[in-house]
């Protein structure tokens, strides 16, 4: 049986909830990690009628602390409450799992209670939730941990029930020992291809079009659930994945997966 692929909603970032469904399915996708922000009313019964499965998904405020590049509350406790209405806001969905992040900055009580929070609530609601580390060269935009072993580390401090989540992009360049030490906790993976040089933190490129060296991740992960692309670009960069019809990047994204997948496989 051939790897799940799914497409996460920011990858066609200008295209509505309806029109993802339809372009996702067209390319042959599996699935589709929704994006919260893009959700309108009709968005659940359109995504039952679909046939796609959830990936992960992505709540509108993604962080327990302020993220520079994004709008938001600026109230840690603010932003948790938000997230946790999120959790039982994208529970009909059925996700595998919702990520957050920590958001960037010092103060370590407020990430530890809001963790702490937002487990309860997925436990409340019957989702997983789970922590995103960020890669090291934009951490501090997003995050305060960027490794599988930061994360977890951090959760344990936490005493919660929250897992973690895996993102090629972010951890490529991160020791292959630690997805064997924590792979039982990984809940979603994303896939997405390292530009050389990366010119900002939103300049992605497909798998297979990057520098990663995708097979001895994917075989230390021994991953079973959906395979989600997740391009973030940046549409005044020269060769920006959003500067391409959106229709025609789902199904190129669907084609190299494959390719990845079926190499890694081999």
């Amino acid at each position: 049986m051939s790897p799940g692929i799914s497409i996460s909603q920011i990858t066609t970032v200008t295209q509505s909830f309806a029109d993802d469904l339809d372009a996702y399915r067209a390319a042959g996708a599996d699935g589709i990690g929704i994006w919260e922000m893009k959700l309108e009313d009709d968005s659940l019964d359109r995504f039952r009628a679909s046939g796609l499965r959830a990936a992960t998904v992505v709540p509108e405020v993604p962080s327990i602390l302020p993220l520079p590049l994004m709008e938001g509350p600026v109230d840690p406790e603010a932003r948790v409450e938000a997230i946790c209405g999120s959790i039982s806001r994208l529970a009909p969905f059925e996700p595998p799992c919702l990520l957050f992040l920590t958001g960037p900055g010092d103060d370590r009580p407020a990430i530890l209670e809001g963790i702490g929070a937002i487990g309860e609530e997925g436990a409340r609601s019957g989702v997983r939730v789970a922590l995103e580390p960020i890669q090291r060269e934009f951490a501090h935009l997003w995050t305060v941990v960027s490794s599988l072993d930061e994360a977890a580390a951090l959760v344990d401090e936490s005493g919660a029930d929250v897992g973690l989540m895996y993102d090629t992009w972010h951890l490529w360049r991160e020791p292959l020992e630690q997805i064997e030490r924590h792979r039982e906790r990984i809940y979603g993976v994303h896939l997405a291809d390292w530009r050389e040089p990366a010119r900002s933190t939103n300049d992605r490129v497909l798998p297979g079009e990057g520098t990663i060296e995708f097979g001895p991740i994917l075989e230390a992960l021994r991953w079973d659930g959906l395979f989600d692309l997740e391009i973030f670009s940046d549409a005044e960069l020269a060769g920006s994945l959003w500067q391409e019809d959106p229709q025609e990047l789902a199904a190129r994204g669907v084609e190299r997966m494959r390719e990845v997948l079926s190499t890694a496989s081999a």
